[in-house]
């Protein structure tokens, strides 16, 4: 596809600061920077090679705008595959405006939000789940999510989605032959050889599926809510994990109402630590309400860090068997969150008590909230827990929900697929359902598009991407 009009955009986060770009695409976006670019070399800016800068006045008639360094890329060898010109100037509020507007008054047009990357799209130069991964790649903002968007932009998820619909599509193809030889009764696709082929296609696309677990949460950050009884010394707790004084700490039970966050990145991965009210039965309508919201996050959490008051409470007991008790019951109440039980005021425990909860709850974490010894234990747990090694490999993983969704629908198509031959149902049917499949497989990479999904997806993006 070759678009007729030029576009014109700043590429840099808006506001002033030392430098600026303003790129042009399109192909009149050479002869518009030649007619307003005096090269210092005195050389005409439209004559020069591919990929070269130059120091230039950009002057508006009689009045010079500023001095640029003037980044000429001849199509299709450009990030869009059109003729793009990228101009850095200095970056003044007041310079920015200009240089667009006068472009726009030259007959530029104001670049639509992701434009630029959408005619990178449409031109080839990246599939539709690489175009995603720059938006990805540009909000990311661990070194998780970094790399997980760096590696979906390479292709490597493209790739594999690729050569999934690529064999999945020659047996389709061999399946339609055969009703066009319907009346000879002749079959092109080898039926035991096309079952294993859908059985290992179901097999990957499952795998894909249940990434998008982990995939979300390197994308996004790991929830974590730090729950407990009051005074257990949750607020503490966050202060000490983020060191910082951003929970309000006193000796008043049920002190926090509401939930409080904020966000820590241990080994590359942002946790999202969320502070909640105490749990305790209470007459009081506002407590209620935040030990309410208390419950809502622990579902929504991936994390539940489940705090003790340690001294006092073996001070009561004399064993940790409530600890073990409410691990037990937090795990079947929560299947889908990893649980992490942590006895604080360890400072105040005695050897015997340390013992004890060593024998009774091993793989509970001890530590003091307040001068933070332990608290190095309790983050290298929460690392352990997502396995950001996954990330070095060659296996892919999914954190776009659109993604995820079309794997959904080709696998129930698979789905549908493999109980159509285990029926011996006619080619004809199994047609339909591999079709679906295709479909669906087809719309992550774009291999299948429409205005109202292209209109949905780079309208998120921001306006010079």
């Amino acid at each position: 596809m070759k678009y007729l009009d030029t576009i014109v955009a700043l590429a840099t986060p808006p506001g002033s600061g030392a430098i600026a770009v303003v790129r042009l695409s399109g192909p009149e976006a050479i002869s518009l920077a030649h007619a307003v670019l005096h090269l210092v070399s005195g050389k005409a800016f439209d004559q020069q090679p591919s990929h070269t800068v130059h120091l230039a006045d950009l002057i508006d008639g009689q009045r010079m705008i500023d001095q640029v360094l003037a980044t000429i890329f001849v199509g299709p060898k450009s990030y869009t595959g059109d003729d793009v010109v990228e101009l850095s100037c200095h970056g003044s509020v007041f310079i920015q405006q200009a240089i667009i507007q006068l472009f726009i008054d030259r007959g530029a047009r104001m670049a639509n939000p992701g434009e630029f990357t959408l005619r990178a799209f449409l031109h080839g130069k990246m599939d539709l789940s690489q175009a995603e991964a720059v938006a990805d790649l540009i909000a990311s903002d661990s070194a998780a999510a970094h790399q997980l968007a760096l590696n979906q932009m390479r292709g490597g998820f493209s790739q594999a989605i690729a050569l999934l619909r690529e064999e999945l599509m020659h047996f389709a193809s061999m399946i339609e032959l055969e009703l066009d030889f319907a009346e000879e009764d002749v079959e092109f696709a080898n039926r035991a050889a096309f079952l294993d082929l859908v059985q290992r296609i179901t097999a990957e696309v499952k795998r894909l599926i249940d990434s998008f677990a982990l995939g979300q949460v390197l994308k996004e950050g790991v929830p974590v809510a730090l729950v407990g009884p009051p005074n257990a010394g949750k607020s503490t707790l966050l202060n000490a994990l983020l060191n910082d004084d951003r929970a309000i700490v006193s000796a008043i039970a049920g002190t926090t109402r509401d939930t409080i966050e904020d966000e820590l990145r241990l080994g590359g991965v942002l946790f999202r630590l969320i502070d909640t009210a105490g749990l305790r039965e209470t007459r009081d309508l506002v407590e209620g309400l935040g030990i309410e919201k208390t419950y809502q996050k622990m579902a929504q959490a991936r994390v539940v860090v489940h705090l003790f008051d340690g001294a006092g409470l073996y001070q009561a007991t004399q064993d940790w068997s409530v600890v073990v008790q409410t691990i037990d019951n937090l795990k079947a109440k929560y299947p889908k969150q990893h649980i992490l039980a942590v006895v604080n005021k360890g400072d105040l425990l005695s050897e015997a008590a340390r013992r004890s909860l060593q024998v009774d709850c091993p793989e509970a974490i001890a530590l003091c909230a307040k001068d933070q010894s332990g608290v190095e234990t309790l983050k290298t747990a929460l690392t352990d827990l997502i396995d950001t090694g996954v990330l070095q490999g060659d296996a892919s993983l999914v954190s776009n929900g659109r993604h995820y969704h079309a794997l959904i629908q080709a696998l129930e198509a698979l789905d549908k697929v493999q109980e159509g031959m285990d029926a011996q149902i006619s080619g004809d049917l199994l047609s339909i359902d591999l079709r679906m499949a295709l479909h669906a497989l087809g719309e992550i990479t774009g291999a299948i598009t429409t205005d109202d999904l292209l209109g949905h997806i780079f309208a998120n993006f921001c306006i010079g991407k």
